[in-house]
């Protein structure tokens, strides 16, 4: 589990990247990057049809990766190579979704490098990863800010508050505080309410989203029981925070080896399922919205790790989401953590794949690329509803097979 606690991030097209060219200080809105459109499927705004992510009227469903690290490495042009490689790999194998880190706040080459400041050859480097997606037919969530310290995120927009003379007392005021508020508004042109009618008056025809794990608070009281450790909380609610309007789609995150230290694989599979079943269920039933599996993995740190029993997670995994796809929808696909080349071994951090260096993980991958694309296909009906074909409400059982949160959106 690297550097989580993601704020904001859009799913788009390279459309609206390009107005980043004219004005990306201000306009600096995630971007999911449509294929090239010479593809007429990329066209268009990806919406939501009842608990569904469309495309021009169908249904879209994915299967991608996280890498973190593309914009940080692509600030040096001899490493640039790493971020194509990626692309090219990842492609290759069906992945057509990336989610990558489109900030970087003080510290080490940063973007922003004061509020309002910002390093044009960092950008050149971001928009480089844009080009290289582009060129791979892989679409981009790019992240905006971090809840935790990892490329400054939340803790270096309090930092600044605090160095400007204000009084704010802990990260958490970033929520509160009107100036760390300002800051975070400028670079994005009490919270999610806030943030996201802000979003929704400047691009109201894209999808939001907030990027929590997933954890249960007190609205509904019997669901922390799904909770990693029943009546565990964060301080986050997914039933209350995703029910706010501006919020088109969920987000849910698992590291059950993390989550669950010391539980055998068994335990931890069991409460994959269940963290799986019981979000789909409210994202279906009470949220009545999209909801996708942006973060999970399994970390060659913990004790017991080798590389069967992480093929066998990811195929629990892959297993429960295309069934929760395939059986009434809802499920949008899964973000797998996280995909590096070769030679970055400065960057692992317990969860990396190397697609070249790992057959066995890469034909599993391969293997859910191709059910998710043939599913898509599949669920695309002519002569009546999208989803006329599901079984609705049935869910198969799969018995025998840091925190982070933030706003998410989709866009062309």
């Amino acid at each position: 589990m690297a550097c989580t606690g993601k704020i904001i991030f859009i799913w788009g097209s390279f459309l609206l990247i390009s107005l980043l060219n004219v004005n990306r200080a201000r306009n600096l809105l995630v971007a999911l990057v449509c294929k090239p459109s010479s593809n007429p499927i990329a066209s268009g705004f990806i919406q939501t049809k009842d608990t569904h992510f469309v495309l021009n009227g169908s249904p879209f469903l994915f299967n991608g990766f996280n890498s973190y690290w593309m914009m940080q490495v692509a600030v040096e042009p001899s490493e640039r190579y790493k971020i194509s490689n990626v692309f090219r790999e990842a492609s290759v194998v069906g992945l057509n979704v990336c989610r990558t880190w489109a900030f970087s706040d003080g510290g080490y080459q940063p973007l922003q490098i004061s509020p309002g400041v910002y390093d044009e050859l960092v950008f050149q480097a971001l928009d480089f990863v844009v080009s290289e997606a582009r060129k791979y037919r892989v679409r981009l969530v790019l992240t905006l800010t971090n809840n935790l310290q990892d490329y400054g995120g939340r803790p270096q927009y309090v930092q600044w508050a605090k160095s400007a003379g204000e009084p704010v007392n802990s990260d958490d005021d970033f929520y509160t505080n009107a100036v760390t508020k300002g800051y975070y508004k400028n670079y994005v042109e009490v919270w999610v309410q806030e943030m996201g009618s802000y979003v929704k008056s400047i691009d109201n025809k894209h999808l939001l989203g907030i990027g929590m794990e997933g954890f249960y608070g007190d609205s509904i009281q019997d669901r922390k029981q799904y909770n990693p450790i029943p009546g565990y909380q964060v301080g986050t609610d997914f039933i209350s925070n995703n029910l706010v309007k501006e919020i088109d789609f969920a987000t849910i995150h698992a590291y059950p080896d993390a989550w669950l230290p010391g539980q055998d694989d068994r335990l931890q599979i069991a409460f994959i399922q269940r963290w799986l079943t019981s979000h789909w269920t409210d994202s279906r039933t009470i949220l009545k919205k999209p909801l996708i599996f942006a973060e999970f993995g399994k970390s060659k740190t913990y004790p017991g790790f080798n590389i069967s029993a992480m093929d066998y997670f990811l195929n629990i995994v892959y297993t429960n989401i295309y069934n929760l796809s395939k059986n009434g929808g809802t499920m949008g696909g899964g973000l797998v953590w996280q995909i590096f080349t070769e030679g970055m071994e400065s960057y692992y951090d317990g969860y990396e794949i190397v697609l070249s260096q790992n057959p066995s993980t890469t034909s599993i991958i391969a293997q859910q690329s191709n059910k998710m694309t043939k599913l898509e296909h599949s669920l695309n009906n002519p002569h009546g509803d999208i989803f006329e074909k599901e079984k609705i409400g049935e869910y198969e059982s799969l018995e025998s097979s840091h925190r982070n949160y933030g706003f998410y959106k989709m866009i062309e």
